[in-house]
């Protein structure tokens, strides 16, 4: 990967704005036996079997030399991503829609392209929001269509007081509560190949990036919440969509939470204090 100057000058940055990219690879049995354990899911894993939404966040993976790694453990900028100069990046969430299922053992095209770009600024500072849109399809067929909203911050300011996030609804029809560790999250970080310094490097997290303990995966969170749902209702997922509004850590147990509407299911995660980490709507086939 070529070394490019990371900038925040949007005209520059909009320059990314339709670049693609496409990977094909094909989807093993034995690679998603490892996500269903991780997640404490039963049963064995077979060729033919029709795989659990979101599953593919943890496959196409990119991947860069270890000397092309930025300081957070992400990719120097400049590659297939625009160059974004400010230094944190997080994933706040996404728009899924499924029109057909993946298998273990299919051979899946994923096609990636640049949305896009944006400047806003937050009670945090600066903030620049970049929307990548991903196709996945099984011999030409789409099966899922995403967009996914990545933004990137400013550090805190020293002393900075974390915002108290907004409190999380109070009645559910389900509820689960998740238990955090280093090892789940650990094994989630191997899954996706994500090096990202917060979910496993506790000193870099707390002291340069200002958290309070490693940071839970969004994606993570996304996935357990419709793994929830479609648990629940008995349905697949015809659409997800969530979004990111305050961080969990693997300090303390925290609740998954949903209820039942016309359309699907409203879904949220809480915070150990009762704030709202994320919220999530689903519908099903």
């Amino acid at each position: 990967m070529a070394d490019v100057q990371a900038t925040n000058d949007l005209e520059t940055l909009q320059t990314w704005v339709g670049r693609t990219e496409s990977v094909t690879e094909t989807v093993s049995a034995s690679w998603c036996q490892r996500v269903h354990d991780t997640l404490d899911r039963p049963g064995r894993i077979a060729d033919g079997d029709v795989l659990a939404p979101l599953i593919h966040f943890t496959t196409h993976l990119g991947t860069v030399p270890q000397s092309q790694l930025d300081r957070d453990g992400h990719p120097k900028r400049g590659g297939f991503l625009p160059p974004v100069a400010l230094p944190r990046r997080m994933w706040a969430g996404g728009r899924l829609t499924f029109t057909g299922n993946l298998h273990a053992g299919d051979e899946v095209t994923k096609t990636s392209t640049i949305g896009e770009v944006t400047r806003k600024t937050g009670r945090s500072g600066a903030l620049c929001f970049v929307q990548v849109h991903h196709e996945l399809s099984v011999g030409g067929e789409i099966r899922v269509t995403e967009e996914q909203d990545l933004v990137y911050r400013e550090d805190p300011a020293a002393g900075a007081p974390t915002p108290e996030p907004k409190p999380a609804p109070e009645h559910a029809d389900w509820s689960r509560t998740i238990t955090p560790s280093s090892t789940l999250l650990f094994r989630y970080s191997a899954l996706t190949f994500n090096s990202h310094r917060i979910h496993y490097d506790r000193d870099y997290a707390t002291t340069v990036e200002g958290y309070p303990g490693l940071v839970f995966h969004g994606p993570l969170t996304a996935t357990l919440l419709a793994e929830l749902a479609t648990t629940k209702v008995g349905r697949p997922l015809a659409s997800f969509g969530f979004r990111a509004m305050s961080p969990l850590f693997d300090a303390e147990p925290f609740t998954i939470s949903g209820v039942a509407t016309r359309d699907g299911a409203d879904l949220w995660a809480a915070t150990p204090s009762g704030g709202l980490a994320m919220r999530a709507e689903a519908t099903f086939a």
